[in-house]
């Protein structure tokens, strides 16, 4: 196959042509776009072409690299050399109605698409928080979603994908079939050896009624605040998400400021059921000092996708990273753990930026798969600009509040990492050493894209533990 447009459904974009700029990077959502070129967009109009491509680039010796939804922080699709697939025009979406099974391209949007789609039929996904992002990345890492610290994690109603190989063959990977891609595809991220190109969701019966409770307080009760919420998050039924969020946010007096949220989403068989499982946030100690109290309030997917959209701007400038928060259940662990995540939520350097904690407890047993590594609680942070002057500034926040953290972290998720800045643990070494034996089987040339890292050759180890070894 030569670089002949007229063989594809979609279109094969070289650099010398007038869009190439927009094909790059178009569909990127942070607005810090990477400079990094490769040497030809596949467009994709069907899975054929994606087959095509990758045939492509075996003849002319490229590696690959594959672009979902366009919201990887770190712009992981975009490489230095190779061709980048592009697979937007695959969100095709159909559901079985025997099996409760959905299927659906990479490219569907989680929540703007395929959650309204279930909702049509009484049925639910938890796909990822805000509403645009594609299905692909966000399972291929492992699916942080709604409540998924009662449902589980997302890429865990993964039961079938459809992959095309390094050789450009399309094939079906399950429990059964394939079953080494299918174990990958749960977890390995951007270093899957494989694109898959049709998820197969097992979906659950939409919940009867939601209900929201927030507690806005000031910045300065935020160690308060956390250790009450430390202790009781593990009292709070497992059908409640609970999300503490440092943000800017309208304030009764009028204008806005930064305050931190305490948030509990009650995914409830009716509203009785969801308004009794937000009873544990009336315990707070310093609810009497709260800037504001919302509790219990009745709430609908669509509000919730509407805010998730308000807080992340698209084609803003975003630097992120994230930590898997770890320490004693005791009342010396907790204040470590306190301590070590306090600056993340109350130094802020940028008007729009924010940070959440997110509990993962009762931690549960994970399926057998890739995606192997989480704690009781999970820590994000987000600096959104404007200005590229800003980036500087904003790079060292990010890692000075990180390394405050360092003491209590276990390691991050792929989902919100940037390994060009920071390499972490994401997988157990057991479940590494099992994902490098398959890259090796299924993809022996080096085909698609690893990890993109500053460092290749030390992924999947804490820096830090790297520095003490030497």
């Amino acid at each position: 196959m030569t670089l002949d447009a007229s063989a594809f459904d979609g279109r094969l974009v070289l650099p010398t042509d007038a869009d190439w700029e927009q094909a790059r990077v178009g569909r990127v959502f942070n607005g810090r776009r990477p400079g990094r070129q490769p040497d030809a967009v596949l467009v994709a109009g069907s899975i054929e072409d994606v087959q095509r491509g990758v045939r492509l680039a075996k003849e002319n010796g490229w590696t690959v690299a594959v672009r979902s939804g366009g919201h990887a922080w770190a712009v992981w699709s975009v490489r230095e050399g190779g061709l980048l697939i592009d697979l937007g025009a695959l969100t095709d979406v159909g559901y079985d109605e025997e099996t409760d099974v959905v299927s659906a391209g990479p490219a569907t949007k989680g929540g703007e698409v395929l959650s309204p789609y279930l909702e049509a039929r009484g049925r639910f996904f938890n796909g990822g928080h805000c509403p645009t992002v594609g299905i692909g990345g966000f399972l291929l890492q492992g699916g942080q979603g709604w409540n998924q610290r009662g449902w589980g994690w997302a890429a865990e109603s993964v039961v079938a994908v459809d992959v095309v190989t390094a050789d450009g063959e399309l094939v079906h990977a399950d429990a059964n079939e394939n079953s080494d891609l299918y174990w990958a595809a749960r977890g390995a991220g951007p270093a899957f050896p494989g694109i898959v190109v049709r998820f197969h969701l097992a979906t659950r019966p939409m919940f009867g009624a939601l209900a929201h409770t927030v507690h806005g307080y000031e910045l300065e009760d935020f160690s308060e605040v956390m250790t009450w919420m430390y202790r009781a998050h593990r009292r709070i039924p497992d059908n409640v998400e609970i999300v503490c969020v440092s943000v800017p946010v309208p304030v009764p007096e009028g204008g806005e400021r930064r305050l931190f949220l305490v948030t509990g989403l009650a995914f409830g068989d009716d509203e009785e059921h969801a308004r009794a499982s937000l009873a544990e946030f009336t315990t707070s100690p310093v609810i009497d000092r709260a800037v504001f109290v919302q509790d219990a309030v009745p709430s609908t997917l669509a509000q919730q996708r509407e805010e998730q959209l308000r807080n992340n701007p698209e084609h803003w400038q975003y630097i992120c990273d994230n930590a898997w928060i770890d320490g004693e259940d005791s009342a010396e662990g907790i204040a470590a753990v306190v301590e070590g995540i306090r600056p993340v939520f109350t130094t802020n350097p940028t008007e729009h930026g924010f940070a959440i904690w997110m509990s993962n407890a009762p931690r549960r047993e994970l399926q057998d798969m890739a995606f192997s590594l989480h704690t009781d609680a999970y820590v994000a942070a987000y600096t959104v600009y404007e200005d590229p002057a800003d980036y500087p500034r904003n790079r060292d926040w990010v890692n000075e509040v990180f390394a405050h953290a360092q003491p209590v972290t276990a390691g991050q998720y792929l989902g919100d990492s940037d390994m060009t800045n920071r390499q972490l643990r994401f997988m157990a070494p057991e479940n590494w050493a099992r994902l490098q034996e398959i890259i090796a089987a299924r993809d022996p040339e080096g085909r698609f894209h690893r990890y993109l890292a500053a460092d290749p050759e030390r992924i999947n180890v804490n820096h830090w533990e790297r520095e003490e070894a030497r």
